[in-house]
């Protein structure tokens, strides 16, 4: 089963350019190490929160973007082995001190399949989120996503992920779990819906919004310390 790597980052707003020719750049050596796909994420719609939200999850700056991106992997194994011969691809050591952002500040992990439904393509638009999630309700909570999916797909998603915490690391300044202030006996929720335009994205959730099939399930998770928000794709390779 395929497999992902995500990550969260802040990214000087001037850099855009920059970044996005560094993100292009290492996707060579991501498909040499196995991997299949690469997406950077580039904030759009990425609204503040009471409690959390992702310029907190970063630490953000002054004058920083906040970014939702992810690899994927065929499997974890692949993944796995990836990681362990990363630091010893020619010229990564010496692209650390040169990163067009603070990768002190870079959240990362490792996260299973729980369900991928729906066309793979290039989307004109992004939604991620990540959520803090019981272990104990793992399998209630891909039975609810399972059956919301389908009514994305019915307004206009073109695919929906939802994967499980399994390899996610604590951090020394940042983390998904500070991200979301996760508790003992939660995991990482990490989530994204494929749009093919913001347009599209909008009007579905207009009407979803009135749908009472899509009632949340309170019970799964604490909402109210997810994070969330809409993401221009700059790199999809």
């Amino acid at each position: 089963m395929s497999y992902i790597e995500g990550f969260v980052l802040a990214v000087p707003a001037a850099n855009k350019d920059i970044y996005r020719e560094h993100a292009s750049a290492a996707v060579a050596m991501f498909k040499r190490l196995g991997a299949t796909r690469m997406v950077e994420g580039w904030a759009d719609d990425v609204p503040h929160g009471k409690q959390t939200d992702f310029y907190r999850a970063t630490r953000i700056e002054e004058g920083e973007v906040p970014l939702f991106s992810w690899i994927e992997y065929p499997d974890r194994a692949t993944r796995v082995k990836a990681g362990a011969q990363m630091m010893n691809e020619p010229g990564l050591a010496a692209s650390m001190d040169t990163m067009p952002f603070d990768a002190a500040r870079m959240i990362y992990g490792g996260f299973e399949m729980l369900h991928d439904t729906g066309a793979r393509g290039k989307p004109g638009y992004v939604e991620g989120m990540i959520s803090p999630v019981p272990l104990a309700n793992k399998d209630a909570y891909r039975a609810a996503a399972q059956v919301q999916v389908l009514l994305l797909l019915e307004h206009g998603a073109l695919r929906v992920v939802d994967a499980w915490g399994d390899d996610v690391p604590a951090g020394h300044t940042t983390d998904f779990q500070r991200a979301v202030a996760s508790r003992d006996n939660e995991t990482i929720g990490f989530s994204f819906i494929e749009w093919p335009s913001k347009e599209t994205r909008d009007a579905a959730w207009n009407n979803l919004m009135q749908d009472p099939r899509m009632a949340p399930d309170f019970d799964l998770y604490d909402s109210r310390r997810s994070i969330y928000g809409g993401f221009l794709p700059i790199v999809d390779l």
